[in-house]
């Protein structure tokens, strides 16, 4: 019997080895995909020593707060202000050769032990004179030398070594008040211009336009580089037929107030000391109903405020004034200096 050639199926065993190979290829890759799984669950504790945190077994971390750096702290006192220790020019037309006689004395061998560190000069007096170039004041009131612009930038300048005080007289001032009795003058009440005792005329405190020029005079002499504006004859009259003043309306005591407020308003802008001059009777009593003038209300419109006195009265004055204004410095007017003044003052 003839067998046929040709092609048939073979059915043979595949290799167990190639079979084992495929398996283990299988877990070397499953064992790879596990290390790098697992390594990212791999902490290390403060020795250095590896664990295995699994996610479900992670706490988050507690936070341990910073270390504060220890402060080395050192507590500096708050300076106290130098004391004023101001000496004055007498009221006239300032020139450069009056400045330098002014000057070259506060620099003598008899005064270098007083301490002067300021100066105080009249910009406007008691008259209602202006000794300075002024486009605000009344026709016919200023009064100047023949340098007096060149005086004044020169006290003013840095080689000095003073801080500067423009004396301001306010309301007293008969040359403005016959020149507006309308707008600015004090009147009786008759409709006339007042004149008190000494027969002068005053500013009317009540009326705005009395306030605005001396405001405006104010600003003009900030400009002129002063460190300080001293006011002076911030009051009604108290000499004279005072019942026949008309007052109008309101309280005296609240059209100084006014007087204080809007000054204050207007010199902002040029960071001067703000000082007001007081009778030496208001401070110690707190008022004078005549004059308007109220310590309680004033005071704490100012900087400092002055008062002509003796030496043994200074301690006495000042405490009154802190009790109503702790922030307000006190400046005795002396007419003569003494070894034993201590804080400031102003020789006359």
């Amino acid at each position: 019997m003839g067998y046929s050639r040709g092609y048939h199926s073979y059915r043979g065993r595949r290799s167990k080895g190639k079979i084992a190979l495929a398996v283990l290829l299988v877990l070397v890759i499953l064992a790879a995909i596990a290390v790098m799984l697992l390594s990212r669950q791999i902490v290390y504790d403060e020795t250095g020593t590896p664990h295995l945190e699994l996610p479900w077994q992670e706490e988050p971390a507690a936070e341990t707060p910073p270390e504060e750096p220890e402060l080395d702290l050192t507590i500096q006192e708050p300076e106290q202000p130098e004391a004023l220790r101001a000496f004055a020019v007498k009221e006239q037309p300032l020139t450069q050769a009056i400045w330098g006689e002014a000057y070259s004395n506060s620099q003598m061998p008899d005064n270098a032990g007083r301490g002067y560190n300021a100066v105080s000069v009249t910009m406007k007096g008691p008259g209602g004179t202006v000794y300075f170039d002024s486009a605000a004041a009344v026709a016919g009131s200023v009064s100047l030398g023949e340098d007096t612009a060149e005086a004044i930038s020169l006290m003013n300048g840095d080689d000095t070594g003073y801080d500067t005080i423009a004396r301001l007289s306010c309301f007293h001032d008969p040359k403005a008040a016959n020149r507006d009795v309308e707008n600015m003058g004090l009147k009786n009440t008759g409709g006339y211009i007042f004149y008190d005792g000494r027969n002068s005329q005053w500013l009317d405190p009540a009326k705005p336009a009395a306030r605005e020029y001396l405001c405006g005079l104010a600003k003009e002499v900030a400009e002129l580089g002063f460190h300080e504006i001293l006011l002076t004859d911030v009051s009604y009259p108290t000499e004279g037929k005072l019942d026949k003043i008309a007052y109008g309306e309101g309280e005296k005591s609240d059209h100084l107030e006014a007087f204080l407020t809007e000054l204050r308003t207007a010199l902002a802008p040029y960071g001067v000391t703000l000082s007001l001059e007081l009778p030496e009777a208001v401070i110690a009593q707190g008022a004078d109903e005549a004059a308007g003038l109220s310590l309680e209300k004033l005071a704490p419109l100012v900087d400092r405020i002055y008062a002509a006195t003796t030496a043994d009265r200074v301690s006495a004055l000042a405490e009154a004034i802190a009790a109503v204004s702790p922030g307000t410095d006190f400046v005795p007017e002396l007419e003569v200096y003494t070894e034993a003044l201590e804080g400031s003052f102003l020789i006359l």
